[in-house]
C-alpha cells in the first residue's frame, strides 16, 4: 500500500497527488514512469514520474480523468492508499550537453516534460520551453515552469491565454530564429507529438517524442505496447517510453490506441461492470 500525501486538482479533469515511494523516489530518473492500481482489482494504470523528492520519500504524478480507472482515482483524496505503484519503469532520457534544446509540451504531457526539461537544464543546456493547451484553464504547471527556466512561453488554442496558436507554430518561431537548436523534446497528444516531428524534420534537428500506448505489466511479456520504430517493432515499457520522432509509426500508434475505445465507453457508462 501507498499512502496519498497530497492532492489537489489543477485543472478540469486533472489532478496532482504525491504518493509515498521512498524507494522509487531515490531511484527515479528524469524521463520514467510508474504503474500503479487504485485497489486488488483495479486496471494498471501508466504515469509518469512528475516529480520526486528522495529525502520526503514522495513522487508526483498528474492524472487525467478519461476513463472509469482514471476517474476511479480521482475519488481518492489524500490518507487514502493505493494498492501498488510499480517503478521506475523504462529507459530514463539520455541527458547530456546538446546546447540549446527545445522542450515542447501538450495537455497533460506538460507533466513528464518538466523533469526532462529540469535535467537538461541542469546538464547546463539553454532550456527554452513551450507549454500549452486548448485554452487557459487547461493549462497545468505554468508557475513551476516559470520558477526555473528563464523561456517559458504558454499557447492556447483559442487564444485565451498566451501565444494564440498551437504549440508548434511557436516553436517554429525558434527554429526559424538566430539560435541553433539542437535538440527537441515533444511530449503530448499523438496528433501533437506527430505535427512536431513533421515541423522539426526538415530541419534536421533530433527529436524525441515520449509515448503512452496501451500498456499492462510494463516488462515487456505482454506485447502490449508495442510500437514500430525506423520499421522495428520496439516495446515501448522495456525500450521507450522515448523515441525518435522522426522514426515512429504515428498512424499505427494511433490505429492501436484506439482499438479499445468501445469497451473502453461501455465500462465508463457502466461504472466498471
Amino acid at each position: 500500500m501507498n499512502k496519498i500525501l497530497f492532492r489537489e486538482h489543477i485543472a478540469p479533469g486533472i489532478f496532482h497527488m504525491k504518493v509515498e515511494a521512498p524507494e522509487i523516489a531515490a531511484k527515479r530518473k528524469a524521463g520514467q514512469f510508474v504503474i500503479i492500481r487504485h485497489d486488488e482489482e483495479g486496471e494498471r494504470v501508466p504515469l509518469t514520474i512528475a516529480d520526486a523528492d528522495p529525502k520526503a520519500g514522495w513522487i508526483s504524478l498528474i492524472v487525467q480523468e478519461m476513463g472509469y480507472s482514471t476517474k476511479r482515482l480521482g475519488q481518492l483524496r489524500a490518507g487514502d492508499t493505493l494498492a501498488d505503484v510499480v517503478g521506475p519503469l523504462g529507459v530514463p532520457t539520455h541527458i547530456e550537453k546538446f546546447g540549446t534544446c527545445l522542450c515542447i509540451g501538450g495537455g497533460v504531457g506538460v507533466a513528464p516534460l518538466y523533469p526532462i526539461a529540469e535535467a537538461l537544464q541542469a546538464a547546463g543546456n539553454e532550456t527554452v520551453c513551450v507549454i500549452g493547451a486548448r485554452n487557459k484553464e487547461l493549462v497545468i504547471l505554468e508557475k513551476e515552469f516559470k520558477k526555473i527556466f528563464k523561456e517559458t512561453h504558454v499557447c492556447t488554442d483559442d487564444g485565451s491565454y498566451g501565444f494564440h496558436g498551437f504549440v508548434t507554430q511557436k516553436a517554429k518561431e525558434f527554429l526559424d530564429g538566430p539560435r541553433k537548436i539542437a535538440l527537441v523534446v515533444g511530449i503530448g497528444p499523438v496528433p501533437m507529438m506527430r505535427a512536431v516531428a513533421n515541423l522539426t524534420k526538415p530541419y534536421g534537428v533530433k527529436t524525441v517524442v515520449s509515448l503512452n500506448p496501451i500498456m499492462l505489466d510494463g516488462t515487456g511479456m505482454c506485447g502490449a505496447c508495442r510500437v514500430n520504430v525506423g520499421g522495428e517493432t520496439k516495446f515501448a515499457c522495456i525500450q521507450g517510453p522515448e523515441f525518435d520522432g522522426h522514426q515512429v509509426d504515428f498512424d499505427l500508434l494511433t490505429k492501436r490506441l484506439g482499438m479499445y475505445s468501445v469497451q473502453e465507453k461501455q465500462c465508463t457508462c457502466a461504472g466498471g461492470s
